[in-house]
């Protein structure tokens, strides 16, 4: 028995699971990949660290700001040099009030600093919650059953409107009815939220190949390309010249289901019409599909959702979409605040 279990060990989950614990809170997160950050990634290819989600880190907010200054390997101010007029995902990163962060180890190194103390469990799929004799309970895919006195559920805003759906279904109580249409609210305050998909190509070449005089391009003009990142200038001595090639959310949701080869070549194509013919024969390629890759901008909400059910078991909500702006300092913000509000807030 924890006092909170805690579904999803990106920033937002490791936030608020960091927040309570700090406090007291027996914790226990669960995570159904084999490692933390969730969007926030980092994947070593060919031997050298390259961002797959967020290029870097990026905001206003003390708090959150100082939350980043822990992190040992900091580099400032990256992309210093950016090219092209095109329209970043989160615009505001750009302009003068906001500090921009990258780390050497790749930016997954925030997460796991979050995650450091914490108890993690990895490689865990949840396939429900409900509620039993006034306790909440976690069911994972494996069978096994997890209770806690409160449970914060910190996924991408699908993957979390279905567990409030199967808690809708099953949830009970002295006041079941009420319980059920409070927690059916919550699920269609989410139904008006949603991920944008990203397709994403790492492409590695010769380090003494032409020099790029950016850090980052954002091609205007492109149908396909969000953005161009030339990631291996994060790095103090690189193996490879590395590009990350991001795709726009329309284009790649048309592509979703296409086989990699296939849109991965696009991209290459793209960026050699660019850059020159040879940015279309990468020594290595590593693709990797993002379903649920950030939420619309301007749809979110102020605050994350906390729901206390009439047995005083209370379940919240947690995520980008629960603080403005979206994006990396959003997620924080919204797993600190609710583990403020479940601290303060009587069940």
């Amino acid at each position: 028995m924890h006092d909170v279990i805690v579904i999803g060990a990106g920033v937002a989950g490791l936030a608020c699971a960091r927040g309570l614990s700090e406090a007291g809170r027996q914790v226990l997160v669960v995570e159904r990949s084999r490692g933390v950050g969730g969007r926030c990634a980092t994947r070593r290819v060919d031997g050298q660290p390259v961002d797959l989600g967020p290029m870097f880190l990026h905001g206003d907010d003390p708090a959150f700001l100082a939350a980043v200054d822990r992190v040992p390997g900091a580099m400032e101010d990256w992309p210093r040099l950016i090219d092209g007029v095109g329209a970043p995902c989160q615009p505001e990163a750009l302009q003068a009030h906001q500090r921009r962060i990258v780390f050497a180890a790749g930016l997954s190194a925030f997460p796991k600093h979050l995650a450091e103390g914490l108890q993690v469990q990895l490689s865990t799929t949840v396939a429900g919650v409900d509620v039993v004799d006034h306790t909440l309970r976690v069911r994972t895919a494996d069978g096994t059953v997890l209770e806690a006195n409160d449970v914060v559920v910190a996924l991408p805003v699908e993957q979390s409107l279905q567990l409030l759906v199967d808690l809708a279904e099953t949830v009970s109580g002295t006041d079941g009815q009420h319980d059920a249409r409070q927690v059916a609210g919550a699920c269609a305050l989410l139904r008006m939220f949603g991920s944008v998909p990203c397709l994403t190509l790492v492409a590695g070449y010769d380090v003494d190949g032409p020099p790029l005089p950016w850090d980052v391009q954002y091609p205007a003009d492109s149908e396909c390309l969000q953005l161009i990142a030339h990631d291996s200038t994060k790095r103090a001595s690189p193996a490879a010249r590395v590009l990350v090639l991001q795709g726009r959310p329309r284009w790649s949701r048309q592509r979703l289901e296409l086989p990699a080869e296939s849109w991965g070549a696009e991209l290459l194509a793209e960026a050699a019409s660019r850059l020159g013919p040879w940015a279309a024969s990468p020594r290595f390629t590593w693709p990797h599909r993002w379903r649920l890759a950030r939420v619309e901008r301007g749809t979110e909400l102020r605050q994350p959702l906390r729901l206390t059910l009439s047995g005083g078991q209370r379940v919240g909500v947690a995520g980008e979409v629960f603080a403005p702006g979206g994006g990396v300092q959003a997620a924080w913000l919204s797993g600190m605040r609710l583990a403020e509000r479940l601290l303060k807030e009587p069940g």
